[in-house]
């Protein structure tokens, strides 16, 4: 039987034989989220090895129930990169079968393995799903996956009811991906109008901890019984499970939006200042739309100030979103599914 044990920092240990891999992934949500599909990958491809996940502390609760694990790192960023010293005195007195990292780094010729795969840095217009593909030479992309267990689910059934909920997640890291406040409230008000999708639905409002100033005016909007607060309120897989129940997620390019497309809901992803043809949500039942300027056009003007947390947003217009939300509804056959029922937790 496995055995399991959670340290200081976040980490979380098991034991388990096998194959020995280190898992470097990101330090950002989104990008852990889309490297889960190369982690089941190497997790189905070599059953009963013995995992070390290496990511930022915003990610750990993610991998929390994915088989195989038997340890999740918190690499918290430090000046003059001391997070990779502190990587390398928690792994270097090991040999590894396998090291693969999703920062392209220089870490992996630090320590003792037998093969060695890196991703390299590239900016052509693929996909971030084909770059991690290519780290180990895989033909096909791989899906995203979100591991969660029973508890996840039956906490999610208490909190998004039975019929359609619309989710929203107003939220992003930074300001500029953020689209108004008050256009996600007049997105909101559209979507629930008589004769529209979720007529008088439940709204479902996302975010993290930490995002309840952005979140706050779409809370506000919504009467009480109407509003199912989720802005810090939750753990990340009970998050996931919850996302899985809504009948649609419309949200900024965030850690958020591709969680909810890993996790299966209908997501609409909304970009400006980032580029979709890299982050835009994957899989069937995922669309993005995008402001009238080009990432390019949006960012690359003189004088433009990076560190500016001012919306960029703004021209990306409600009718816009509205027509692609029912696009979307309507090449998902139009029907709005029910919430699955807490028994499709975590199959492998």
């Amino acid at each position: 039987m496995d055995s399991a044990q959670a340290g200081r920092d976040g980490s979380r240990t098991r034991t388990a034989p096998g194959m020995k891999i280190l898992f470097i992934t990101s330090n950002r949500l989104g990008d852990a989220v889309l490297s889960t599909g190369l982690l089941d990958h190497l997790i189905r491809r070599h059953p009963g090895a013995r995992i070390t996940i290496a990511c930022g502390p915003v990610a750990v609760p993610l991998f929390a129930e994915a088989p195989g694990i038997e340890r999740v790192i918190a690499l918290t960023k430090k000046p003059y990169s001391g997070h990779w010293l502190d990587l390398w005195r928690q792994t270097a007195f090991r040999v590894w079968d396998r090291v693969v990292d999703l920062r392209a780094s220089g870490f992996v010729w630090t320590v003792l393995a037998k093969d060695r795969c890196r991703l390299v840095k590239n900016d052509a217009p693929v996909h971030r799903l084909r770059l991690l593909a290519d780290v180990l030479g895989l033909e096909d992309i791989v899906s995203p996956k979100v591991w969660t267990a029973e508890e996840h689910h039956a906490a999610a059934a208490d909190l998004i009811p039975p019929g359609p909920v619309l989710g929203i997640g107003p939220t992003a890291n930074w300001g500029g991906k953020q689209w108004p406040a008050e256009s996600f409230v007049d997105l909101i008000r559209r979507l629930r109008a008589p004769g529209q999708p979720f007529e008088d639905a439940p709204v479902a409002v996302f975010g993290g901890p930490g995002e309840r100033g952005a979140a706050g005016p779409v809370l506000e909007s919504l009467a009480e019984e109407s509003r199912i607060d989720l802005v810090g309120k939750a753990g990340l897989l009970t998050v996931a499970a919850c996302l899985e129940r809504c009948a649609l997620y419309i949200g900024n390019d965030s850690g958020l939006m591709h969680l909810a497309a890993a996790a299966g809901a209908p997501t609409l992803g909304l970009f400006g200042p980032s580029r979709e043809v890299h982050y835009a949500p994957f899989g069937a039942k995922a669309a993005f739309v995008r402001t009238p300027e080009s990432y390019e056009q949006i960012l690359y003007t003189p004088g433009y100030d990076f560190r500016s947390q001012q919306c960029l947003m703004g021209s990306l217009e409600v009718d816009t979103v509205v027509e692609a939300a029912q696009e979307l509804l309507a090449r998902l056959g139009g029907a709005i599914a029910s919430p699955p029922a807490p028994a499709s937790a975590n199959a492998p």
